[in-house]
């Protein structure tokens, strides 16, 4: 069994970290008997592939586990989910899961966690401020694999979440700099439909780094239709991939100038 999440820490001297906290679909060994969900019905909940694109920043950090194990964008007492409601209607275990068996969950995020803090406080130290991309997917065709796609006016291709920032005028740079410069980007077939707080506004990784790190830390949640695949099947068009990733890469550039320009007006102007 991978251990929970893998961290890569690429250049130091750039702050920028990217996650993908629902990459994985690993589940311990002790899990399996309690599970009522197929392995299909666990896919279609997760965000696979978003793990690739995290090469594009300084530190990436990859969560192998399931959602379905421990959700790490979710509060802690609502992160191993216990009832059909707490999972888009699924009933994902046959029975109640023993208590030691959640415990034993919960020490996974609560493990997350304290890596997270420990990263996040380096990169304030070192830097001041730092930025977070906080990759996630979602589902569009929720009627079946022949079912009509969900209406585009509130489904855009990609939404950026910033509802989880306390204020978001000190980081309006990095947020429209980030947006323009994904929304120019050539992607194949058009460019993208790029949207803030439409579909989603954030979840608790961004609120978390928010309320520990407020003078520090802007997460930027960043949720891509499954355009890019089949949310039935999990087929995806790898072209497509290499182009998204292509254009997150695209936005590096911009938002570290952004991050400069904050320095400069933090330390009025000194290097």
């Amino acid at each position: 069994m991978r251990a929970i999440w893998e961290l890569t820490e690429r250049n130091l001297g750039l702050p920028l970290v990217a996650t993908a906290v629902h990459h994985g679909s690993d589940l311990r060994e002790e899990l399996h008997p309690h599970l009522a969900l197929s392995e299909a019905g666990r896919l279609r909940e997760e965000d696979p592939y978003t793990g690739l694109w995290t090469g594009i920043a300084a530190t990436g950090i990859v969560v192998h586990r399931s959602r379905f194990e421990v959700d790490l964008n979710r509060p802690r007492e609502q992160a191993v989910y216990r009832q059909p409601e707490d999972a888009w209607g699924l009933r994902v275990w046959k029975g109640p899961l023993p208590d030691d068996v959640v415990a034993r969950s919960l020490s996974g995020y609560d493990a997350f966690y304290a890596m997270l803090h420990e990263l996040y406080s380096g990169l304030a130290a070192r830097h001041g401020r730092f930025v977070v991309f906080d990759l996630h997917s979602y589902n569009h065709r929720r009627e079946g694999p022949d079912g009509l796609a969900a209406d585009v006016a509130g489904n855009p291709q990609v939404n950026v979440g910033t509802g989880t920032l306390g204020d978001r005028a000190p980081w309006a740079g990095v947020i429209d700099r980030f947006i323009h410069d994904l929304a120019a980007f050539d992607f194949p077939g058009g460019r993208l439909d790029v949207r803030e707080n439409v579909k989603f506004r954030g979840g608790n990784g961004g609120r978390w780094a928010h309320e520990t790190f407020p003078a520090s830390a802007c997460v930027l949640s960043i949720e891509f239709k499954k355009f890019f695949m089949d949310e039935w099947s999990g087929r995806a068009d790898a072209e497509l991939l290499e182009a998204i990733k292509a254009a997150l890469a695209s936005t590096v550039q911009g938002v570290a100038e952004e991050l400069d320009e904050l320095h400069n007006q933090d330390t009025g102007g000194d290097p």
